[in-house]
């Protein structure tokens, strides 16, 4: 055989991730407040890009580049809300499929929108679940209470239109902390030069809960080139501040210092702090031996105990939580149906400013690197554009489907959650496992029942007596929590009980299952139970 080099023609099929492809399929794992993050990124990279108002007008002046004039819908290509419209009309005809649009327009300026939903495995599906039917839409303006208003974006006005839209937090004032509170305690308590630093360097190490630990205290007086001595003198000044408790070493020593505050640290109750880890346990009789009192003087000392404060500085302004922000809504129309819609108020509205496109364009007629600037700005801009609007149209076409899975647990609660896979939802829209996963991941969902992240709906399922449906896993916890909450002190029920009262219900379940079901809920066990109650 002649080793000689020659050229071979091979056809061969392979799948190619663009990077944008990449991107888009990223933007599905975002909220919509990270997407909000990423978007202004990208609007500070491509200047031909602008964030609209979330009232879905069309901002300020801009010239069309034909003449002058205000921009219109046609010189613009948004991206704003639930509800999905291009050139054509409404998506969703009431006759077609049973699709239906809600009142909250979106206006894309885009005609290859079909092009965009094969992209992800995506299309346009009814946002409305009222069984198998579908009823007509419900305006938004009927349901706005008294002296507001709705615009055609759906975004909440005043009366005249004058709204503010500031959020709740940024009307809020700056709560005290709990180092400031200290420290302006120490500077009425503590006069000596040297005391006052030492006193804020202790404040300094005290954590959000109050207390300091141990080692760093022994560790102050070497740091600070002073004698242990003064150390404990100036914390046993500090421990007599508000609030009662702060700056205890131990839970024991906490407790301690708010008993002796009370004037109730006698010898009994001494004994008992000492040993809190026997009243953790449950261990009565123990308690009763070590602290020389009758069950009667046990049980006022551990209420006593009970209605102390174990993490004193828990009462001051610590580092504040960032409220999970809803982005579904689900609520129930007045003709009994179940309206999906997104979240709107959070949604980005990016605008491509064609007028101003065609300014560049001209301006930059024969300088070759500037036109491909250009040309790329305005490619990542359509992608952009159109990248939004494929996640919005994924995210409610997997939340529709997901809310007409799970109607009964819309409408009668948790004990009605039925068993739900990843695979359930993708057959059911024909997409691919992924694309479902991507789509709940950090999304949350708010309906009349609370607010509800969609990994939730997601549950195994356990099997049932006599061959009947199967049961979500969510729900059986549910109603072993009911059972343990209203038993009866005198008659703690066991979980080989619970077994066979869930097995009568119809549930087949394991001892163990319920075991570990109690374990994750942190749930005591019936022994446990039986001490605590008997308090």
């Amino acid at each position: 055989m002649a080793l000689t080099p020659r050229l071979d023609l091979r056809q061969s099929q392979q799948l190619v991730m663009t990077p944008q492809l990449q991107q888009a399929i990223k933007l599905l794992q975002l909220s919509n407040l990270e997407l909000g993050e990423f978007v202004e990124q990208e609007v500070e990279r491509n200047p031909i890009l602008e964030i609209g108002e979330p009232s879905g007008d069309v901002p300020g002046e801009m010239e069309t580049g034909e003449g002058g004039g205000t921009a219109s819908d046609e010189d613009l290509r948004d991206y704003s809300d639930d509800t999905f419209r291009d050139g054509g009309g409404d998506y969703g005809d009431a006759n077609e499929g049973g699709l239906i649009a809600t009142d909250r327009g979106l206006e894309t300026g885009i005609d290859n929108t079909a092009g965009a939903d094969s992209a992800l495995d995506a299309d346009y599906s009814d946002n409305v679940f009222n069984g198998d039917a579908v009823s007509d839409r419900v305006s938004a303006a009927s349901e706005a209470p008294s002296g507001l208003s709705y615009d055609g974006a759906g975004a909440v006005r005043g009366a005249g239109g004058v709204g503010d839209d500031r959020g709740l937090d940024q009307t809020l004032e700056a709560g005290q902390s709990l180092h400031d509170y200290l420290t302006h305690q120490m500077l009425v308590a503590v006069h000596a030069p040297a005391d006052r630093m030492l006193a804020a360097h202790l404040i300094d190490l005290v954590n959000e809960a109050g207390y300091i630990d141990a080692a760093e205290v022994t560790d102050a007086a070497e740091r600070l080139d002073c004698c242990p001595e003064d150390v404990d003198r100036v914390l046993g000044i500090l421990q007599t501040f508000e609030p009662v408790g702060v700056f205890a070493r131990t839970l024991g020593e906490c407790l301690a210092l708010q008993l002796k505050d009370l004037d109730r640290f006698d010898p009994c109750m001494q004994a008992l702090v000492d040993h809190l880890d026997l009243l953790a346990r449950g261990d009565l009789a123990a308690l009763k031996r070590i602290c020389g009192v009758d069950q009667e003087d046990l049980s006022d000392m551990i209420q006593e105990i009970r209605a102390l404060n174990p993490k004193p500085g828990f009462a001051f302004g610590h580092e504040n939580v960032q409220a999970v922000v809803p982005d579904i809504f689900v609520n129930k129309a007045k003709t009994g149906e179940w309206v999906v819609e997104l979240n709107s108020d959070t949604l980005p509205r990016v605008l491509v400013n064609s007028s101003y496109v065609a300014e560049l364009t001209e301006t930059a007629s024969g300088e070759r690197e500037a036109k491909a600037f250009i040309s790329e700005c305005v490619s990542n801009a359509n992608w952009l554009v159109k990248a939004l609007d494929q996640r919005a149209r994924t995210i409610l076409k997997v939340a529709t489907a997901l809310v007409k899975k799970q109607d009964m647990f819309f409408e009668y609660g948790v004990r009605y959650l039925k068993p739900l896979t990843l695979k359930d939802i993708a057959d059911e829209i024909d997409m691919h496992e992924s694309t479902v996963s991507r789509v709940t991941s950090n999304k949350f969902l708010a309906c009349p029942r609370g607010l509800f992240e969609l990994k939730y709906f997601f549950t195994s399922s356990i099997s049932a007596t006599a061959g009947g449906d199967s049961h979500s896993a969510e729900s059986v916890k549910f109603r072993i929590k009911e059972l343990i909450d209203a038993e009866d002190p005198k008659k703690i029920l066991s979980d080989d009980t619970i077994v066979d009262i869930m097995k009568r219900e119809g549930v087949d379940i394991a001892r163990r299952t319920v075991a570990k079901y109690r374990e994750a809920m942190k749930i005591p066990s019936s022994v446990q139970r039986r001490r605590l109650k008997s308090i």
